[in-house]
């Protein structure tokens, strides 16, 4: 309990140095966003589950992953070569745009179900992995004045695809590097059922 405290305090720490909202147009990235669409869908919500959906994520994360993309901060071969054109001022407007949407839910594996939930909602203590909900919330809507995204409803593909990532330190623009030392407490079953679990959370 103890430790969910200080995990807790310090995302509210990161939110209070990082609270400058996004101010972009969400008309205008709905006309900026058709590029986006062959991944995210028209609406921000993937019919692919290796692409993230987008659909009421935060503004200013989503603006944030795309100044990591424009940067190399966050590296992908495919948003290196969409966010090249864009100007500050596009991924405002994206990002906006996307904030926008609503979010399609999904379900969660019963079978992972349980042990997705209790990471979720406790971490582990025996191996040190915090608690996701310290951070993302009890429903996993995110702290969008710390950048944490909202995860509730996200792939569960895309997650665990994610959550390796910061494991094996290929992606590294997380605060602090908290991700990666979470993630690299994680096992991989670990990983899978917490990832099942996200994708349920309503």
């Amino acid at each position: 309990m103890k430790k969910l405290v200080v995990i807790a305090a310090t995302c509210a720490l990161f939110g209070s140095a990082t609270a400058a909202l996004a101010a972009g147009d969400k008309i205008a990235g709905k006309a900026k966003s058709a590029t986006c669409a062959a991944c995210h869908s028209a609406d921000g919500n993937s019919a692919n589950p290796q692409y993230p959906k987008l659909a009421g994520q935060s503004a200013d994360y989503l603006l944030k992953q795309l100044q990591d993309y424009k940067s190399g901060t966050r590296v992908n071969p495919i948003m290196a070569g969409m966010v090249a054109p864009l100007s500050p001022q596009d991924m405002e407007d994206l990002a906006a745009y996307f904030a926008s949407q609503q979010l399609a839910r999904a379900a969660a594996d019963p079978a992972l179900a349980p042990v997705g939930e209790a990471l979720f909602r406790g971490g582990n203590l025996n191996s040190g992995v915090s608690a996701c909900m310290a951070c993302h919330g009890p429903n996993g809507a995110g702290n969008p004045a710390a950048k944490f995204p909202a995860i509730a409803g996200q792939h569960a593909e895309y997650t665990e695809t994610q959550l390796k990532a910061f494991r094996a330190m290929e992606r590294g623009n997380d605060a602090g590097q908290m991700m990666r030392s979470i993630a690299g407490k994680m096992t991989d079953p670990e990983i899978k059922a917490v990832s099942s679990y996200i994708q349920g959370l309503q």
